[in-house]
């Protein structure tokens, strides 16, 4: 029995790349980054490939910095390099669940409105007691 079990939460990399083919199936390519639990180390980078519906999804609505959660499987894509004829490899997470955790972007005005928000001194005339 072998279990491939992959889950990510990180933000992505690029915008992704977008697929149509003539069969209707759509597919999304983009990279993820994924800090350590040591803020000083570098992100780990995944690969990442989305089919079907979540590609769309994908398309639609993930940008480059989004925060992103992701299940999937690990598997390796080869092929042979066109110019060389050597065979290369890279490694791939097929996604199988995306959840759009919201965005750089939209944490920071939430951040920042939390903050305003906060430092307001209260009028008291419009205290009702």
């Amino acid at each position: 029995m072998g279990i491939n079990s992959v889950t990510l939460v990180g933000r992505a990399g690029r915008d992704p790349e977008v697929r149509y083919f003539e069969s209707g199936t759509v597919v999304a390519n983009l990279t993820m980054a994924v800090n350590r639990r040591n803020r000083e180390d570098e992100p780990d980078w995944f690969n990442l490939e989305i089919w079907g519906k979540q590609a769309q999804v994908a398309a639609d609505y993930v940008k480059k910095g989004s925060l992103i959660g992701v299940i999937g499987s690990f598997k390796m894509d080869t092929w042979k390099d066109r110019n060389t004829g050597e065979d290369r490899n890279k490694p791939v997470v097929r996604v199988d669940r995306l959840q759009l955790l919201g965005s750089k972007k939209d944490s920071e005005n939430s951040n920042f409105q939390n903050i305003n928000s906060f430092n307001q001194q209260p009028n008291n005339d419009e205290i009702p007691f």
